[in-house]
């Protein structure tokens, strides 16, 4: 098929923004924009980028995996730093701003490595896209200084998911994943004990051969949402006593399937205006 000649140019842009960065730190949770962005970081920068996987209870084990065989497979060098943000209160708390706090934490601790291996940016993966979107830790990227290389180049999520899919990445197509924290309802704190049973249950679906989903934890009750396109195999008696007896055992007292199904971002719904402004 090719690439839209204004792709090719927004491409160009982005190889020359990377380049301009000098030695680099990119952000890297494996998701399709950041992987895509310590790929091109490596082909422009080669040894002068190292890709950083910021490790806590709040990543899924198996997007820890995903990440590290990606970065193998594409000879992209990466770090793992262990996060704290689930010592912070302000975080625990899980109000509208818990993100604003995750990527504080995060990028705090990039510029002390940076600091100590002699790199001179941080960069991270938001997109055009991104902007409209309710992401309190934008605010945090900005304190930080953070560069925005897909951004600065004009790239929304879809052109990003074609310039992997040209490049030949297999993340091209990948579903989207925030941390497990995002899964629990705002104003519940976030425990290792709550982050373990979404990461679970989401693992429970994976292996029943679901693909894009979320688990959501209103405390007893287990909210699972499903990709429309899967629904219909969601919907059946087998499936629902299936997702009765695993998050039961799990913990949840009860578990419903939410007919409006997986949709990004859906606990922002329960926030108030107020409370949007108060976390952007």
């Amino acid at each position: 098929m090719g690439i839209p000649s204004e792709l090719t140019e927004k491409r160009a842009v982005l190889e020359a923004e990377l380049r301009s960065l000098g030695r680099l730190l990119v952000a890297y949770s494996g998701g399709t924009d950041s992987a895509f962005l310590a790929w091109a970081a490596h082909r422009a920068l080669g040894a002068d980028m190292l890709a950083v996987i910021a490790d806590s209870a709040s990543l899924a084990r198996y997007q820890l995996a995903d990440a590290e065989e990606f970065a193998r497979e594409q000879n992209v060098p990466f770090e793992v730093i262990h996060t704290q943000e689930l010592s912070r209160p302000e975080y625990v708390r899980n109000d509208g701003s818990r993100c604003f706090h995750c990527k504080d934490e995060l990028f705090s601790m990039m510029e002390e490595f940076a600091k100590t291996h002699d790199f001179k940016t941080i960069a991270y993966g938001i997109n055009v896209d991104d902007k409209s979107d309710f992401r309190p830790g934008q605010a945090a990227a900005v304190q930080h200084n953070v560069a925005a290389p897909l951004l600065r180049a004009g790239l929304g999520k879809e052109e990003v998911r074609i310039l992997a899919r040209e490049s030949g990445l297999r993340i091209w197509d990948k579903p989207a994943s925030a941390c497990l924290s995002s899964r629990i309802e705002y104003g519940r704190e976030v425990t290792p004990e709550a982050l373990a049973m979404v990461e679970q249950g989401e693992d429970a679906l994976r292996q029943l051969g679901f693909r894009q989903f979320r688990v959501r934890h209103h405390g007893d009750i287990a909210r699972i949402e499903i990709a429309r396109e899967e629904m219909a195999r969601a919907m059946t008696a087998e499936m629902a006593a299936e997702f009765s007896r695993t998050f039961k055992q799990l913990g949840f007292k009860f578990v419903t399937l939410d007919l409006e199904g997986f949709r990004s971002g859906s606990m922002n719904t329960l926030l108030s205006p107020e409370q949007i402004g108060r976390a952007g």
